[in-house]
This record gives structure tokens, C-alpha cells and sequence, in this order.
């Protein structure tokens, strides 16, 4: 008995939407019988003892017909099927459309077969049904959506105010007041636009424009600001957002307008506000079919490839269907981040992991005879002024004789193109690092007018000691179209001789400058940050220092765009715009955090660092601007010097550095020209 009653509530359970249908069956029939009643009443004042009775018999003789059609066109038209607490347009257009096929029935089949009926009749009683109808089932959703609104309400932590009253605007107000992962609800909106001023969208009143952002601010105790414009500007953008952040409210904001074009705006994709929101540059656009036919089907070496940069270069590359990515680095941490990253993204990706140092010339050399890359990115550096400072000899061997070390290995083995990843501390450097990232320039132009001379003789083989190979040990190898014989002196030293052919096209080799990057290793962003987490204080070194910024992404995409433009020699710049006091970087970003600066979190100014300077350069005044077909892109003209004396002078500042001279900022100076140390340097590492 048990069991019997079980499987009845088991089927009650499981047929409870049929249950819902034969209660909308029964009053559908009293409505369409009701309704057409109704319009009769309403044609003769209310007043049932009015009506003739040729118009009374006519209803009531049509009565069974028109029930029993009416009911059948709701039944195909699926009016007892759908889920009404989700009813939308759909559901209503299937309204009208069997209200539209049952109000024709009625006027032919009453008005030819029974008795012709006053035209009120037919109106009244069609609009009637037509609303008992819809209300009945739109009813249910009404008030589901009003107990959740409710709720929401009494839930709701925030008060938002929405930034503006487009499509973008109009999704986000719409989840915001019906989603149960919303947190906030929407008080009020802003639009720069005048027309729209003093109406409302979604019932919330649109209050003004971008000036009156403070006031509704205060007045509607907002704290919390979604920025739902992505068709805007940057400069805009940054305009508002500059605004909004002096109100202390949490900012939120749309990525960008392809959210829009790929149907992708919901509340789930507002972010916080970040600091490069608040730059008002545009995003560099770059040219992806070239990159990507640039790139399909190379073999491709990244120094560096753990790094910011690097690794940032290595995930762009591994989405350009590469014949082989290969990774190199010191930090076996980092690279293994890395690799983890792509072999899950990217499983069919042809991808070579190297831990090594581009300071030791065995390795390097393994690495390019064994892979034989066609484009290398050059991304290893030390990095950090204020660390390089201290040690300027690990300066000279990471990045300037790791560059040439590389370089020379890509030239031997006949890459195609060597892209180096310089800086605009390179221009008129203040401090070592810069005037070692001037060296590795140098060093790139030396080898590409090496390479296109054919002159392989002028290259010096610069080894450090444990890198030095045994005597008599011959090395042939063919650079294109060069026969190269190097040959080990008894001192070590290694003798080029080679045969110099016209046609030989040779590696190409290019750099590319850009400023700071903000959100990689070391920038002053991540710094600032766990400054406020501490509680401050921010430290700031000047409060008129500025700088050049831009993302890593953005970087990146200069870095192979230059890789398609590179003919050899240049030096490619990013117009990165306006430059930004470090200053007001770090009062936004306490801002941007909730805080607000000099009262919850302090800033203070430490001074100018050893070999800082107040602002940076992107180009040296003699080198000049030359465009590109990317507006953003500009190549310096390379300064002119004497390929073989610096070549010389590389030579022995490679073997200083190697000794660890006090006296390497001095030998410096004497190569690089505009290369001026800020005040005297501590002393140097032994």
C-alpha cells in the first residue's frame, strides 16, 4: 500500500506542470465565455435586463463553438506548455496571435451562421480576453520578480550609480535588478547626453551628466560607480573615471566595446577600475594577420620567456600557430609557470622548455645549432636601476654581453631576425642599467651592419672563463650565403676568417624601446599596491617625477609588430602619449583602493634613487622620428659610430666586467656618449 501511494506521489510530482495546465484550461474556458458576456453587458449600459434577447440567444448558441475552437487554437499554439515564470515576448506574441485567429473566428461564425452583433460587442469582448488572458500567466512572473526585487532590496549592500544610459547601461541596470549574485542596487543614472536628463530606464531616474556625478553622489549616498560605456575613448574615459574616483566610491567598469559586439555586457564581466584605466591613451592596434603570418610556421627562440615580458611575448606567439616555441631562462620557477600555462591552453603547440643563462656562450650556441631558430626575441635583462646600481658589472655581463652572445649565435647560425627588448632609459642614461640597455642597441646595430657587410670578421668571440673551448679546436659553420672558420688560439682567443658574398642576405637585427610597463616585475604598481595592503605609506622618490607607461600586452604587440616591420638597424619607439606624474599614479591607486591619500594612507617622498632621473626620454634629440604604417610606431634614426672600435671596446669592458673592475661605470662613459652618471657610484661588486 505504502509503495502504491509512493509511485502516486512520485507522479504527481512529475506531472505538476499538467496540473498547472488544467487550472489555466478551466479558467481559460470561463474567460472566453466571461469576456464576450462582458462586451455585451458594456454595450447595453451594464444592465443584463437591456439586452435583447435575439443578441442573448445568439451569444449562447455560439457559446459551445467558440469555446471549444478557442481552447483548440490555445492547445497548438502551446499556451498551456511554456514556463511562465520566465514569460517573455515569445509567449506574448503567441497571445496575440491566437487572440487575433479566435477574435476572426468569432465575427465570421457568429455574425454568418447565428445573428449578426453590435460592433462593440466584438471589440469589447476581443480586448477583454486578449487582457484576462495575459494577465493570468504574465501574473506569475509579476510577482516573482517583485518578491525578488524585494528581497534584493533589503539584501542589497550597495547603492550604485550606473555611468551610462545606452545598451551597455540598460543589461547591466536590468541584471543588477533581477540577479540573486548582485550585491548592489541601481539609485541612479548618469549620461552626458541632455535629451536623456530628468527621464527614467528600468524605472530609475537618469539625474544629469558627467558634472553632476558628485553631487548625485552625495545625494543618493552612492558607494559604489559602474562604468558602462565600452564605445568610449580612452581620453573620455579617463575624464570620467577621474571624477568618479574623487567621490571615494568603488568603481567598476566594462572592459571594452568587443564585449558589445560579441554579445558579452553582463554584470559578471564589470571589473574594478585599474590604475591604466585612469593613463587616457588609446590601445596600441596592431596589425594581426601580418604578425600572424609573420610568425605561422617559424621556429621561435625567447630569451627571457619566464619573465613579464617574455612571458607575455610567448603567449601571444603560441596563439600565431608557431612550427616550434622555445623558451629560455635562467628562473626554472618562471619557466615552468609558463610552460604549465601553454601546454594547457595551447596542447597542440610545439613548445621546448630551456633552462640557461645567455651569459654562457656553450649553452647559447648549443641551443641555436640544435633548434636553428628563425626569429629570436631577446627579452633577458637585469632590470632594477636602484640593484644595478650596486653591481654594475653584473649589468655589463647579463645584458650587454648576454645580448652580444646571443646575437652572435643568431648570426652564426643564420636566424632571420633578432628583436631586442631595450628601454627608453636607454636615451641619455643616468644610470647603468640605462647605458647598459644603450650598449645592447649598439650592439644590435653593430651586428646588422656586420651582417649586412658580410664582415664577420670584425666580431670578436667574447667568452668569460669558463666558457673557453679547447685549443685547436677548429668550429666551421655557414652564415647564409658566408663561409665562417673560427679557429682557437693558443691564448683562447678565437681567429675569424671568412669569405664575404654580396648576395647574402644575413639576420636582420632591430630593438624596440618603450617606456614603463605597468603590472610587471618591479614596476612601481605592484610596489604601491602592497604598500596600501600594509597601510601605507605609499612611498613616492619626487612629486614631479613622471613617466611613460604602458601594458604588457601593449609591449608586447609593438615587439612583433617591429619583427614584421625590422629591415635591420632600427630602433622602434611607441608614441605612448602624455606621461604621468608617479605621483598622481599613486593617489589614484589609493583611490582606486577605497582609501583616500594624506588622510588613510600617507604618501611619502623618499628622493630621487641612485642614477634616477625626474623624467624619461623616448629618443635621443640626433636620432629623429620616422613613421611606420602604424601610427603608433615610430623608428629612430640610429647615431652613427665607428662599428669597429666599439666592437674593440666591447671587448675589453666584457673582460673588465669579467673581472669585476671598480672602474666599469668610467669605461661606460667613454663608449656611450650621452651616457652621464647621477652623482658618484657606491662601490661596485667584487
Amino acid at each position: 500500500m505504502s509503495n502504491k501511494k509512493g509511485k502516486f506521489r512520485q507522479w504527481v510530482k512529475l506531472k505538476h506542470w499538467e496540473i498547472i495546465a488544467l487550472y489555466l484550461f478551466i479558467y481559460d474556458v470561463i474567460v472566453i465565455n466571461a469576456s464576450y458576456f462582458a462586451g455585451l453587458l458594456l454595450r447595453f449600459d451594464m444592465r443584463y435586463s437591456s439586452i435583447p434577447e435575439e443578441y442573448l440567444n445568439a451569444f449562447l448558441k455560439f457559446t459551445p463553438f467558440y469555446t471549444i475552437f478557442t481552447v483548440a487554437v490555445f492547445f497548438v499554439l502551446r499556451l498551456y506548455n511554456s514556463l511562465w515564470r520566465f514569460a517573455s515576448f515569445s509567449e506574448l506574441n503567441r497571445i496575440l496571435m491566437a487572440s487575433g485567429i479566435t477574435t476572426l473566428f468569432h465575427v465570421i461564425g457568429i455574425t454568418a451562421f447565428v445573428h449578426r452583433m453590435p460592433v462593440s460587442y466584438y471589440v469589447f469582448g476581443a480586448v477583454i480576453q486578449f487582457c484576462l488572458v495575459t494577465a493570468i500567466r504574465f501574473a506569475y512572473r509579476f510577482i516573482l520578480l517583485e518578491r525578488a526585487r524585494r528581497e534584493k532590496n533589503t539584501g542589497a549592500v550597495h547603492n550604485a550609480m550606473i555611468i551610462g544610459a545606452g545598451a551597455a547601461g540598460l543589461v547591466i541596470l536590468k541584471e543588477l535588478k533581477v540577479s540573486n549574485d548582485a550585491n548592489a542596487r541601481p539609485v541612479c543614472v548618469i549620461d552626458d547626453n541632455p535629451n536623456k536628463w530628468g527621464r527614467l530606464i528600468e524605472g530609475i531616474p537618469i539625474v544629469g551628466g558627467r558634472e553632476n556625478i558628485m553631487e548625485a553622489a552625495e545625494k543618493y549616498k552612492i558607494d559604489q560607480i559602474m562604468f558602462a560605456i565600452p564605445s568610449v575613448s580612452a581620453e573620455q574615459k579617463r575624464d570620467i573615471l577621474n571624477i568618479c574616483k574623487e567621490t571615494g566610491c568603488e568603481l567598476l567598469s566594462l572592459p571594452g566595446i568587443y564585449q558589445m559586439t560579441n554579445g558579452e555586457v553582463s554584470l559578471s564581466k564589470m571589473k574594478s577600475v585599474a590604475v591604466e584605466d585612469l593613463l587616457g591613451r588609446e590601445a596600441i592596434k596592431v596589425n594581426m594577420e601580418e604578425i600572424f603570418q609573420h610568425l605561422k610556421g617559424q621556429t621561435i627562440l625567447v630569451t627571457g620567456g619566464g619573465g613579464s615580458i617574455g612571458s607575455e611575448l610567448c603567449r601571444q606567439i603560441a596563439g600565431h600557430e608557431p612550427r616550434q616555441l622555445i623558451i629560455f631562462d635562467i628562473y626554472e620557477n618562471n619557466a615552468y609557470d609558463i610552460e604549465q600555462e601553454l601546454r594547457r591552453k595551447y596542447p597542440e603547440l610545439n613548445l621546448v622548455v630551456l633552462i640557461g643563462s645567455v651569459r654562457d656562450s656553450r649553452r647559447i650556441d648549443w641551443v641555436f645549432e640544435h633548434y636553428k631558430p628563425d626569429i629570436v626575441y631577446h627579452a633577458a635583462a637585469h632590470k632594477h636601476v636602484p640593484l644595478m646600481e650596486t653591481s654594475p658589472n653584473e649589468a655589463i655581463k647579463n645584458n650587454v654581453v648576454g645580448t652580444y652572445k646571443t646575437a652572435y649565435a643568431a648570426l652564426k647560425h643564420g636566424t632571420k631576425r633578432f628583436v631586442l627588448i631595450s628601454t627608453d632609459k636607454a636615451v641619455n642614461p643616468t644610470n647603468i642599467m640605462g647605458a647598459s640597455k644603450r650598449l645592447c642597441e649598439m650592439v644590435i646595430q653593430s651586428m646588422d651592419a656586420v651582417s649586412k657587410e658580410g664582415r664577420i670578421d670584425l666580431l670578436p668571440f667574447i667568452h668569460a672563463h669558463m666558457d673557453k673551448p679547447a685549443e685547436g679546436h677548429n668550429i666551421n659553420a655557414s652564415i647564409k650565403h658566408t663561409v665562417v672558420e673560427e679557429t682557437v688560439q693558443p691564448d683562447h682567443s678565437i681567429r675569424i676568417e671568412s669569405v664575404k658574398n654580396k648576395d647574402r642576405k644575413g639576420t636582420q637585427f632591430v630593438a624596440v624601446r618603450f617606456g614603463n610597463v605597468l603590472g610587471s616585475n618591479g614596476s612601481v604598481i605592484p610596489l604601491f599596491k602592497k604598500q596600501i595592503e600594509a597601510g601605507g605609506p605609499v612611498t613616492v622618490t619626487h612629486p614631479d617625477i613622471i613617466r611613460y607607461f604602458m601594458t604588457i600586452p601593449e609591449a608586447v604587440s609593438l615587439v612583433l609588430q617591429a619583427g614584421v616591420y625590422a629591415w635591420g638597424g632600427e630602433i622602434f619607439v611607441l608614441d605612448m602619449g602624455a606621461p604621468v606624474k608617479i605621483d598622481t599614479l599613486a593617489r589614484n591607486l589609493i583611490r582606486l583602493s577605497g582609501y583616500k591619500p594624506d588622510v588613510d594612507i600617507k604618501i611619502e617622498y623618499v628622493g630621487l634613487r641612485p642614477g634616477e632621473k625626474l623624467f624619461e626620454e623616448k629618443l635621443m634629440a640626433e636620432e629623429g622620428m620616422k613613421k611606420t604604417d602604424n601610427e603608433l610606431i615610430h623608428i629612430g634614426k640610429p647615431i652613427p659610430f665607428d662599428t669597429e672600435v666599439f666592437l674593440k671596446q666591447l671587448e675589453e669592458l666584457a673582460k673588465a666586467s669579467y673581472e669585476n673592475s671598480d672602474h666599469i661605470v668610467e669605461m661606460v662613459e667613454k663608449i656611450v656618449p650621452t651616457f652621464h652618471p647621477a652623482g658618484k657610484m657606491p662601490d661596485a661588486d667584487k
